[in-house]
């Protein structure tokens, strides 16, 4: 998922997420930390890495393709991030339910789910991860450099920044 704001020559932050993982929910503060310090000067992008051992994140995977098309991406991944917990027990029609919370189209979203136009989405992301040694979530990428958040996220948000500004500074 990319945040369409911004710039296409600003260094790009991939993060590995699922949207039933309790650590990426943790990852949800330093991701609004970055957002906030880095604005458009830093490309952030969602990549969906759902887990075999959550059964809703690859239809949650879906659903944020589906909110990202309808304009509101990355409010959606916070507002169910925010609410992992229920997720877990609602399934499919949390994640409608969602849709219809941040003002949404929910029959198309349903639709969406059903249909399975964002599952190409979805597996490449995953194949991808899988191809540059993904394990868990969150897993970050900057400037070539793969930070595993799944383990630990303890100083991540630093060391992301620090490769964010030599990035930014330039050769």
């Amino acid at each position: 998922m990319n945040d369409s704001s911004a710039r296409t020559d600003a260094p790009v932050l991939d993060v590995w997420c699922e949207l039933q993982c309790p650590d990426c929910r943790s990852a949800l503060d330093d991701l609004r930390a970055l957002r906030a310090r880095y604005g458009d000067r830093l490309e952030l992008r969602l990549r969906h890495f759902p887990l075999e051992k959550h059964k809703h994140s690859f239809a949650a995977a879906q659903a944020v393709e589906e909110a990202l098309e309808q304009g509101k991406g990355w409010e959606y991944v916070e507002a169910v991030l925010g609410r992992v917990a229920e997720l877990d027990r609602g399934g499919e029609p949390f994640l409608v339910e969602v849709a219809r919370e941040l003002g949404l189209d929910a029959e198309e979203f349903d639709t969406a789910l059903v249909d399975g136009r964002h599952i190409l989405i979805v597996d490449a992301d995953q194949a991808e991860g899988q191809a540059i040694g993904v394990t868990g979530t969150p897993t970050y990428v900057i400037g070539g450099e793969r930070l595993d958040g799944g383990k630990s996220q303890e100083g991540l948000r630093e060391r992301v920044a620090e490769i964010a500004d030599r990035l930014l500074a330039g050769p």
